[in-house]
């Protein structure tokens, strides 16, 4: 049976890289996980002032289909060796009220990109220290992407070298939820 997959993309330019990128490993994902991307462009920035009986519509829908998913795949680029607010500020988001984190104990897997060699490793590392404190189980087999803006075809699709890794780690991460599923 297909797993309900959430895909958080930490960009917001409707054609980043890392948009690309997310819609390529959901392509490469089925039919064993039905992932889908849920925007958080819209997500009011955290304020605990917000944090009343009646908190922003976007916050509890976004906790609501975050809580109801299997896993999540989080697609970030690196900005300045971190991730970017909108992310951080989805992460901050979910994790409140305290005490009712939409995370804890959702099986994640991160995935990061640059167009510089190293492939976005400070935001992976960043993402994954705050997934931590979460208590969310994060795949181990951590994926950095290099030079993202010359891993693609004229059509968008992955270059066959990168569609073979992008396989294994979607592959990897079927079966890292089946493991930490609750």
């Amino acid at each position: 049976m297909s797993k309900d997959v959430v895909v958080l993309v930490g960009s917001l330019r409707s054609a980043s890289y890392s948009r690309r990128l997310a819609h390529a490993l959901i392509d490469l994902a089925q039919p064993a996980l039905n992932a889908a991307i849920v925007e958080i462009g819209e997500l009011p920035f955290y304020n605990q002032d917000l944090e009343t009986d009646a908190p922003p519509a976007a916050w509890t829908a976004f906790r609501e289909r975050i809580r109801a998913a299997q896993a999540v795949l989080f697609v970030t680029p690196e900005y300045n060796r971190s991730v970017s607010a909108v992310l951080k500020n989805a992460v901050d988001v979910g994790s409140r009220p305290v005490g009712k984190s939409v995370w804890a104990g959702k099986p994640a897997a991160v995935v990061s990109s640059s167009t510089g060699a190293i492939g976005g490793f400070g935001a992976n590392h960043h993402l994954r220290q705050s997934l931590a404190s979460l208590s969310v189980p994060v795949m181990p087999m951590e994926a950095y992407l290099g030079g993202i803006d010359k891993l693609f075809e004229s059509d968008q699709s992955l270059l066959p070298k990168t569609q073979e890794f992008a396989t294994k780690i979607m592959q990897a991460f079927a079966r890292w939820i089946d493991r930490n599923a609750a």
